[in-house]
């Protein structure tokens, strides 16, 4: 009898908790917030697991209890399989009882917020202001709010806040989470692409422009002239192709930039790779690269294409800005824990890759704004270089994706030194892939 009375008490309220959720889902439509319909799906799904999967404790259905719940100060219990549902979404979530505090946050909640939520406030654990703001106004009106905001370490991540309340007692606030850097990203990178790369564009442009009209006109009978202004073209051309690549590479990498890589690469072979692709143009100018390589080192997490390309921006910087007829030596060894990355990810190893050249070096106050976008220490001579003021920008990116960092030194003549710091794959991972392989 109680059981019948419960499972219709339980359908009721489920109902009505689930119209609310679409009614409040409606509402994010109707007042046109951004990414609706993410928020739309997020706020549905939401809302059908809230209906099915809390309780209170007047009733009584004979199923297990979450041992994350407490008797003395939390009346709300979620079920074994609910909570199991709402740990396995890929979306980030938190729930809180009537005292905000937090009565679940799932696995990709604790990823964002990197801390013990345990029966903790939410103002313990999210400390965003306009989200604790929307959170105590929603938990006081029942009223959904959407508010941005952003993460800005490990790497910079942007999130829009979904925030809800229940109708009916025990009220539980419900603070959804929607990743929306990626949009942000290719937001940015179309004002920057525009602002930038139409400056960088003009003036090889304007020279093709000028010498295709002079070769239309009074050059079009001289075959000496034609002849050198074709080369000018020519040159001119390849480094417009060779700037749209690059800003296309950057644009892909930024893109991605907030999602760490899965893979394990061998980092020796990554980086004899990148200089082997170089040694023709390091024979153009009498250059000799050196490899360090060795056996001892573990493999990187990383993405190996992108980690190649980071590597022959520094090596290919360090053939153009050396010395005529020099040396860059490129070594590689492993990195002391007080000099790894910052932030929540950690690493039991680190391993240093060092690319130096012998040139004339870079001024100190140049060096932080190496790494912007289209900054250069000398204009004039990058350009006759081929260069295209994004090289060091995309070694950055490549370098913040991969958790690592980018460390730079230079002594006015006596060349630079550039060294990435890289994370190495977990050996508690790589033990049990060598018994996988060992077993097969």
């Amino acid at each position: 009898m109680v059981r019948r009375l419960y499972e219709r008490v339980a359908v009721r309220e489920g109902l009505w908790w689930l119209a609310g959720g679409l009614a409040a889902a409606a509402a994010v439509l109707l007042i046109r917030i951004p990414y609706a319909p993410e928020i739309l799906v997020g706020a549905c799904g939401l809302s059908a697991l809230l209906a099915l999967g809390m309780r209170t404790r007047t009733l009584d259905d004979g199923e297990p209890e979450n041992a994350l719940d407490d008797d003395s100060v939390n009346p709300v219990l979620l079920p074994p399989r609910a909570r199991d549902l709402l740990e396995r979404l890929p979306d980030p979530l938190m729930l809180l009882d009537e005292t905000s505090r937090v009565i679940l946050a799932n696995r990709a909640m604790v990823a964002v917020v990197g801390t013990d939520t345990r029966r903790k406030h939410v103002s313990a654990v999210l400390r965003t202001p306009a989200v604790l703001q929307a959170i105590d106004r929603t938990a006081a009106t029942g009223e959904p709010a959407s508010v941005e905001f952003s993460v800005r370490v490990p790497v910079e991540q942007h999130y829009q806040a979904y925030v809800t309340r229940t109708v009916l007692g025990p009220r539980i606030t419900a603070i959804l989470l929607h990743d929306v850097t990626a949009a942000l990203r290719a937001q940015e990178a179309r004002a920057d692409f525009v602002a930038n790369a139409s400056h960088e564009l003009r003036t090889p442009l304007a020279a093709l422009s000028g010498f295709i009209d002079t070769l239309r006109g009074h050059a079009k009978d001289d075959e000496n002239a034609r002849e050198k202004f074709l080369d000018i073209m020519s040159v001119e051309a390849g480094r417009m192709s060779r700037l749209i690549d690059d800003l296309m590479s950057l644009t892909r990498i930024e893109q991605n930039e907030h999602v760490p890589p899965l893979g394990e690469v061998d980092i020796v072979g990554a980086v004899c790779d990148a200089a082997a692709a170089l040694q023709g143009l390091a024979r153009l100018d009498e250059v000799t690269i050196a490899v360090e390589e060795r056996d001892d080192l573990p493999p990187i997490v990383g993405d190996r294409d992108e980690l190649i390309q980071l590597f022959q921006n520094l090596v290919h910087n360090a053939i153009k800005y050396g010395r005529q007829g020099g040396h860059v030596w490129v070594t590689l060894s492993p990195a002391s824990a007080p000099v790894a990355p910052p932030g929540r990810h950690s690493a039991e190893a680190f391993v240093a890759v060092a690319v130096r050249d012998d040139g004339e070096g870079i001024p100190r106050e140049f060096i932080p704004r190496l790494t912007e976008r289209f900054y250069r220490v000398d204009v004039r001579r990058s350009r006759e270089r081929g260069g295209t003021g994004l090289g060091l920008a995309i070694v950055k990116h490549i370098v913040n994706r991969h958790h690592g960092r980018l460390l730079i030194d230079s002594v006015a003549g006596e060349g630079s030194t550039f060294t990435v710091l890289l994370p190495a794959a977990p050996a508690q991972g790589r033990q049990a892939l060598a018994a996988v392989t060992e077993m097969i």
